[in-house]
């Protein structure tokens, strides 16, 4: 499943999540339900921009070695890609 970067238009902050290609998340409530996290002060319906980044996909079977990197298993790559 592909990995989305959205900003928090309230808070600026950017935020990885996995859906399906033909997903779309607008609001705050939908990203923090996909994170699963609580929506905190931030008013829930506060939009989200999905970022410009390719949807990456990282499989095990592309790799030298046969498991798969941290940001393929949910943990996120650092600074938002793989290098892959």
């Amino acid at each position: 499943m592909p990995t989305y970067d959205y900003r928090c238009s309230a808070t600026g902050e950017v935020y990885e999540v996995r859906h399906g290609i033909n997903e779309q998340l607008s609001s705050w409530a939908q990203l923090c339900e996909r994170l699963g996290i609580d929506t905190g002060t931030i008013d829930p319906e506060a939009p989200v921009e999905r970022l410009a980044t390719g949807g990456a996909v990282v499989h095990a079977r592309s790799l030298k070695n046969p498991k798969a990197p941290p940001c393929a298993t949910g943990g996120g790559c650092p600074g938002g890609s793989c290098g892959f």
